[in-house]
């Protein structure tokens, strides 16, 4: 399982590799079959032309220098000059083949993970950290990049230079052969234990650096740089984000001396271990007089030796890196393994735009953000709009206003009870269809670092510079587009900070508008605008309105008294429905707040 903490995921304790990961992550490798088989090819071919040149250097020495013979040493070292060119040519071919199978898996897990987050529902990015999230997407998936990349390809190449080095060895003296090869279990069981060591850390490491990035997101934005210096928290936060920092160094630096404490074994093991084969071959020709070791016997097999050490140090290194490798797999799993729990039904349809009247019912719904709430968000909530009708949500803060508009869109789904669009359940219409009905203008105007033209186009995206104008100037902020000095190129910056609160707002007014939505929610939409935008925007968007169902939330009188219909609520529950002079002659809820608030923010 894995547990929530401090607003962001965390992985489990890590476990062994298992078979269930190294089957989904071979599973990533099926849509290159074909590749793969032509890696393989030329994996084998490449390590034949390896292999070769030691046996021509035997007979350069025996046949050729030794004897004498200059004519066999000039064809066998031309030949062998070939053959070396040939081999590197083939591992430069498998090696491009498995770079480029490798970078076309991590592009489609890359794909698959952000899709997946796309569509998660908001309760997932409400509990987890934004630098979180970026973390598993380019740190942990750029972790396994060069393992994917390399590994497999390297993992059959060493394998298959091993072995035919080890048989090789063994045809030309498998008395050297038994000695070269004796410590190798030795330092597979160290490689394993090396492997899982490094796993553990390696997870450590991550998150550490998901934390790094989340305390980056956080206080290097627009929003926290600004939090940070009007509250005088610079000290504090500098001071947090060094010990993080501190801690991600102190991990790096056991996973770097992890690693070089392998290297280092195994250097030492690879250099002692030929003149240990030296000390036998001497101990074999002088001490028995063995004739069937001679010079060019031992000098080609000392350099099948060294192209054996190589690949079987890469052979051995796999379980580091897998191991090392797994713990960002189990991180990228646990995210593409969270269950999305909003996406389309089975038998969800298709709405047609221009069939579809707007009519939104809401019947008896219940709704909690978490399961382990006490009292509801929304209990039994019921109200219905018909199409074209204005209808506006009052009431105190955290009464479940906004919450209501979220359920429409299919931002959170409702624990039990429905809500409908034209008679059809949200739940049974495609989300697709669902965005292109609805448009929603929030109090918090979220703009994306790029020009003008190209945020209002989020609301249509095949939008005509003439259909754009038309919708800015509706919304009142064309003028100011044109006095800008790239005019509708201008890039508005992070989250739009180059425009004033209230242009943000009437660009994000404009997008609803160029999206002609059947369906429109304004939460608290003017509340950023002064009088005179208000008055220009209400009455773009009272053209927008007609024929079309609209909730406003809102606290400002000029804007409750056009609705057809006002749903007054309170601690999740609707108390009060009714228009503006029927709900005044109860002398209830509405007329407390009308008395308290309402003139007040009128004026």
């Amino acid at each position: 399982m894995h547990a929530m903490r401090g607003g962001q995921v965390r992985a489990g304790k890590p476990q062994p590799i298992n078979r269930l990961t190294l089957r989904r992550v071979l599973k990533l490798f099926l849509p290159y079959k074909s590749q793969l088989f032509l890696i393989s090819g030329m994996v084998i071919v490449g390590s034949a032309f390896t292999i070769a040149p030691p046996f021509l250097l035997q007979h350069i020495v025996n046949d050729g220098i030794i004897a004498k013979n200059l004519r066999i040493v000039t064809t066998l070292s031309t030949l062998t000059l070939l053959i070396t060119v040939s081999g590197i040519a083939s591992n430069l071919g498998y090696g491009y083949m498995s770079v480029l199978v490798g970078q076309r898996i991590m592009r489609d897990v890359r794909n698959g993970l952000f899709e997946h987050l796309q569509a998660m529902s908001l309760r997932f990015f409400t509990s987890t950290r934004t630098g979180e999230i970026q973390s598993r997407l380019a740190n942990d998936v750029g972790g396994v990049q060069s393992v994917v990349s390399d590994t497999a390809a390297n993992l059959l190449s060493n394998l298959v230079m091993v072995v035919s080095s080890i048989v090789g060895m063994a045809l030309l003296d498998w008395r050297l052969t038994l000695l070269s090869i004796g410590v190798t279990p030795l330092f597979a069981v160290i490689a394993a234990k090396v492997g899982e060591g490094a796993r553990k850390i390696r997870q450590k490491s991550q998150e550490q650096l998901a934390d790094l990035n989340s305390t980056m997101a956080e206080t290097l934005s627009v929003s926290g740089a600004l939090l940070t210096k009007t509250s005088g928290r610079q000290a504090l936060t500098s001071a947090r984000f060094a010990k993080t920092n501190e801690d991600l160094t102190h991990t790096n630096v056991q996973m770097a001396m992890i690693f070089r404490m392998f290297g280092a074994i195994f250097g030492l093991t690879f250099s002692v271990t030929p003149v240990l084969v030296y000390w036998l071959a001497g101990y074999l020709i002088v001490g028995h007089q063995d004739a069937r070791l001679t010079i060019g016997t031992i000098v080609a097999f000392t350099a099948l030796q060294g192209r054996m050490f190589f690949p079987l140090t890469g052979l051995l290194n796999v379980q580091v890196e897998l191991g090392s490798a797994m713990a960002l797999f189990d991180r990228i799993f646990e995210y593409l393994d969270m269950p999305i729990d909003i996406k389309d039904a089975t038998d969800a349809i298709e709405l047609d735009e221009k069939q579809v009247r707007g009519d939104v019912s809401i019947q008896s719904v219940t709704f909690r953000y978490d399961s382990t709430q006490a009292e509801p968000t929304l209990n039994r909530v019921s109200l219905s709009a018909k199409s074209g009708q204005l209808v506006a949500l009052v009431g105190a803060s955290g009464a479940g206003k906004t919450t209501v508009t979220y359920l429409i869109p299919r931002l959170y789904d409702a624990d039990s009870g429905s809500v409908s669009i034209d008679g059809t359940d949200v739940k049974h219409i495609r989300l697709a269809s669902l965005g292109k009905l609805i448009a929603v203008v929030t109090q918090e105007t979220y703009l994306v670092h790029d020009t003008i033209r190209e945020n209002l186009r989020y609301g249509k995206p095949d939008a005509s510079n003439d259909e754009i104008e038309a919708a800015a100037k509706a919304a009142a902020i064309h003028d100011h587009i044109v006095s800008l000095p790239d005019g509708y190129d201008t890039v508005v910056g992070e989250r739009g900070y180059k425009l004033s609160g209230g242009e943000k707002q009437r660009v994000s007014i404009a997008r609803a508008l160029l999206k002609n939505p059947r369906i429109l929610i304004l939460d608290e939409a003017t509340s950023a605008l002064d009088t005179q935008s208000e008055r220009l925007v209400q009455s773009a968007l009272s053209e927008l309105m007609k024929g079309r169902t609209t909730f406003a939330i809102a606290h400002r009188l000029s804007t409750i008294q056009r609705a057809d219909q006002i749903v007054v609520m309170q601690k999740g529950k609707v108390i009060e429905q009714g228009k503006h002079s029927e709900l005044l002659s109860l002398e209830g809820e509405y007329a407390r707040l009308y008395n308290l608030g309402f003139e007040e923010a009128d004026s």
